[in-house]
């Protein structure tokens, strides 16, 4: 076990990642939302991102973990449906199965959808790899009044086959027993498809000479359903650019009427339905529960509106009233207000004679009084009261219903419902949500919510703090609310009229309705806020000394001096140029100088809506900006930023003129 060990890093959902190299390999594979993620931290003891609803999981996460008496490296992929690929999720996963030479796959599958699941356990037979088949979710397989049995499957499949309850460790101790005992083989494939199509494999099998990380079969198969990935591959590793592979499947996709990826599907789903039967018995209940009933009423739209409305409503009754406005009261105006400040004011100025190094301590842009003022008595309370209530929506399973209920809407800007996801995220934070764009279909899907997230979707901390600075206002949260959904739909819709690309098409597994668990709704907030701390909070710190350095050298006086004139354009004090200059940092650190210059009394009314508004449509921080020129390349993520920034002061002209030419009072 020479394996050397870095360290872990963690993201804003907690998740972690060490070096597994030198160890043996087990890779977790498997449709979303079928409990990878909890199996993963069954092994490792380590904590990934746990929710109800898929593409929880859009990197790949390594942990190690001993199993048996020896080490393990335990990899955690996202979800995959098939081995030939539709979604980059899919294709990060399959690539990961064909590099990295595992020693174990397991094939996580949800227990109470055997029939759809067998089909990616069948394509990793036909691919080599060696499998044990982990039936889980066996307590809701039960719930639906299904039995398996698992010598049927094993015995047709040969290969090992257990079944477990993740969420309580039920079963775990065998698949850890059956994972240490296993013996790396490759299991005889127990289906046979139409004589001309084995034909076309065994043809493609001694015409192919290159390595591609899994058996010959399933390149000949995937080649036979017009992959374009195994394609270029052939293209790169065969002598001859494949020509004579290509001529064997071009000749036997012409003896079908059918398309052969539809008449395999239909061969394999003969197999399966035939296997199912003999393995599996189920007691169709005809009483509909409480949970299903309520599930239907989420998705349908004229009850899952009104649903929507009431969980906007309680997560801002939460989140805008008590976290953004009673705690957030409590910290600034009393904790900081009345004794920190005022103590570590005394002690700075009475043990450091010097006013420009006060200043870098307290003061007015001092590290204490407003870096660390800003991060933890404004920008803490709000962000910790979302992570608590987005754990408990994320846990329910409500995320995927609202997917169903808003699709329609959302195709209309070049979306579909699965964009919800990422959409919803980003209410809590913009960089993740940007990377859970991968589970988007089409590029053009992934670059119209890239940029909606950029512009449109403020993030937590930036929502409680605008929630708090327009509160006892509904006339003004309800124009900052009609702006923001208007800017949101206009944009998607003109990108989906004049970016080129596939129509999107939907498809999402809705998983069942749960109760959150308390357990993971802590742990969840903790690692978050735990990220908080590591990842933003010295960014706080950052910008402090920044602003210091820039006064001191008169920088910080030329950049607020040039920002006053956009902001006097769009009717702001120049004052409020401070608070704009704050959000080049990051958005949230803005609105906080924001809720500073309305306490001051310098900034109310139409004003203090205006610049909420240029402030939220802000450029992005500097984490999803980064996470934007990783996912989208750098000149995309430029042409974004260059198309932000001037648009947000337009709209904020256009409000302020709207507003003051219709004589509206706020």
């Amino acid at each position: 076990m020479n394996a050397k060990t870095k360290e872990a890093k963690c993201n804003c959902h907690g998740n972690v990642d060490e070096e597994v190299e030198g160890l043996r390999k087990v890779v977790l594979v498997g449709s979303p939302n079928v409990g990878k993620s909890v199996i993963f931290g069954n092994l490792t003891g380590k904590y990934v991102t746990v929710s109800n609803y898929p593409g929880t999981t859009v990197e790949v996460t390594r942990g190690r973990a001993v199993i048996g008496h020896a080490e393990f490296g335990v990899i955690d992929t996202p979800g995959m449906y098939s081995f030939l690929p539709i979604t980059e999720e899919e294709r990060v996963a399959r690539r990961v199965l064909m590099g990295e030479n595992p020693d174990v796959i397991v094939h996580v599958a949800d227990a109470k959808n055997i029939e759809r699941m067998l089909h990616l356990t069948l394509q990793l037979l036909e691919a080599g790899l060696p499998v044990i088949l982990d039936l889980n979710l066996m307590d809701e397989a039960g719930g639906l009044g299904m039995k398996i049995d698992l010598d049927v499957l094993r015995k047709a499949l040969k290969i090992p086959v257990v079944a477990t309850i993740a969420t309580e460790k039920k079963g775990m101790d065998l698949l850890k027993e059956t994972i240490s005992g296993y013996e790396k083989h490759v299991s005889r494939v127990p289906l046979r498809y139409d004589g001309l199509i084995e034909s076309a494999i065994k043809g493609i099998e001694e015409g192919l000479e290159g390595s591609y990380g899994i058996s010959k079969r399933a390149v000949a198969l995937l080649l036979l359903q017009d992959d374009p990935e195994i394609k270029g591959m052939i293209r790169e590793r065969e002598k001859d650019g494949g020509v004579a592979v290509y001529k064997i499947a071009e000749e036997a996709g012409r003896g079908f009427s059918q398309p052969l990826n539809y008449v395999i599907t239909l061969a394999r789903q003969a197999f399966i339905t035939k296997l199912v039967e003999g393995a599996a018995t189920i007691e169709i209940s005809r009483r509909t529960d409480l949970k299903e009933r309520l599930s239907q009423l989420m998705m349908h739209p004229l009850t899952g509106i009104p649903f929507l409305l009431l969980s906007i409503y309680a997560l801002y009754e939460f989140v805008g009233v008590f976290g953004a406005q009673v705690s957030v009261d409590f910290l600034e105006r009393r904790v900081f207000g009345e004794y920190i400040n005022p103590f570590v004011t005394g002690v700075v100025t009475s043990i450091i004679p010097w006013k420009v190094v006060q200043d870098l301590f307290v003061n007015e842009y001092g590290i204490i009084t407003l870096g660390v003022r800003y991060a933890v008595a404004i920008i803490l309370p709000v962000v910790a009261t979302f992570f608590i209530a987005f754990s408990i929506i994320e846990d329910t399973g409500y995320l995927p219903r609202l997917a169903m209920l808003l699709d329609r809407i959302f195709k209309k800007i070049g979306l579909n419902g699965r964009a919800v996801i990422p959409v919803v995220l980003g209410f809590g934070c913009d960089t993740m949500a940007t990377m859970v764009t991968r589970t988007l279909e089409t590029r053009r899907e992934r670059v119209i919510a890239t940029l909606l997230l950029s512009l449109a979707i403020p993030c937590s901390a930036q929502v409680g703090v605008i929630l708090a600075l327009l509160s006892g206002n509904v006339k003004a949260l309800a124009i900052f609310i009609i702006v923001m959904t208007s800017v949101f739909l206009f944009v998607g819709f003109l990108s989906a009229r004049l970016m080129p690309g596939e129509r999107p098409l939907f498809y999402m597994e809705v998983p069942p309705l749960r109760w959150p668990k308390l357990s993971n709704v802590f742990t969840k907030t903790y690692t978050r806020v735990e990220w908080y701390f590591k990842e933003v909070f010295p960014l706080f710190i950052l910008a402090s000394v920044l602003i210091w350095a820039g006064k001191l050298t008169g920088l910080f006086d030329i950049i607020v001096n040039v920002l006053s004139y956009p902001v006097k354009w769009i009717g702001l004090p120049e004052e409020a140029a401070t608070a704009f200059l704050y959000g080049f940092f990051r958005r949230d650190f803005g609105a906080a100088g924001l809720y500073d210059l309305k306490n001051a009394g310098i900034l109310d009314g139409i004003p203090l809506v205006v610049s909420i508004i240029t402030l939220a449509l802000f450029m992005p921080c500097i984490a999803q900006l980064s996470i934007t020129i990783k996912e989208r390349g750098v000149k995309m993520a430029v042409g974004m930023a260059a198309f932000i920034f001037p648009f947000a002061f337009f709209v904020g002209f256009v409000v302020n003129l709207i507003l003051n030419g219709l004589g509206v009072t706020l």
